[in-house]
């Protein structure tokens, strides 16, 4: 059981392939419980300076891949890190992490041949010195599992413009790797071994079904009570009338 010191709120992290529904679960569960959300950087890879990286790498993997990855990281540690200095809330929910940038993302990359063996041993070590000195150990992760042919299906509809040559071989892989460091514990730094990880099956809709949200909800307060004894009133935002009036079982 991890119970959080009085001085360190809980750090939470939402992973899950492209297209699992990651920013929609952090809309869900922003309206429900009292925790800051921290969202990707999305907007910072698609404008440096004027340039769309994000666009950049997908378009030219080859030759953009170490670039992004790099930057990707480096955004994610910041804005994580700038978020938490204004964090009035009970706890805080990262959309993805960089630990998903290098078990998933940066060694897919290498494994398809965008990194060559010297970028990916310069990545390596610039990932092991950034997240061993500025980033705060999780305290738990959240698995937005779902099936790669539902994310491709997802990224259809969605139709953000540089995710249209997103192959469904691409998210097979990247299936693969979410596995492998989340459910497996495959090839992962020793002190993320221990770190819980709690699945959430999403290959339902779960945006468009109110049954399925309140599902999503109960469980995830459940869970946060079970892993870290927050009492109701920390873990709920007031006065939720949906899920406010509720308590622990156990309480």
């Amino acid at each position: 059981m991890n119970k959080p010191t009085a001085s360190k709120k809980p750090l939470i992290i939402v992973e899950g392939n492209i297209g699992a529904g990651k920013t929609t679960f952090l809309r869900l569960i922003g309206n429900a419980l009292d925790a800051q959300l921290v969202y990707e950087p999305v907007e910072k890879w698609q404008n440096v300076s004027g340039i769309n990286l994000l666009d950049h790498f997908y378009k030219d993997t080859q030759r953009w891949a170490y670039t992004f990855q790099t930057y990707a990281f480096i955004t994610r540690v910041n804005e994580q890190k700038e978020a938490a200095k204004h964090n009035n809330k009970s706890f805080q929910i990262l959309e993805r992490s960089a630990y998903s940038d290098r078990y998933c993302f940066a060694k897919n990359a290498y494994e398809m041949g965008s990194m060559n063996e010297l970028e990916w041993k310069l990545y390596c070590e610039w990932f092991s010195w950034l997240v061993e000195q500025y980033t705060p150990l999780p305290d738990a992760f959240i698995y937005l599992k779902t099936d790669p042919n539902t994310c491709f299906e997802r990224l259809k509809k969605r139709n953000r413009s540089e995710e249209i040559g997103v192959e469904r071989e691409y998210l097979n892989l990247l299936h693969t790797r979410h596995e492998e460091w989340l459910i497996n514990k495959k090839d992962i730094a020793p002190r993320l071994t221990k770190v819980p990880v709690f699945t959430f099956e999403c290959d339902q809709d779960f945006e468009h079904t109110p049954k399925r949200q309140e599902q999503f909800i109960d469980q995830l307060v459940t869970f946060l009570f079970d892993q870290f004894q927050l009492p109701a009133a920390q873990i709920m935002i007031p006065p939720a009338k949906e899920y406010g009036a509720r308590t622990h079982p156990n309480q």
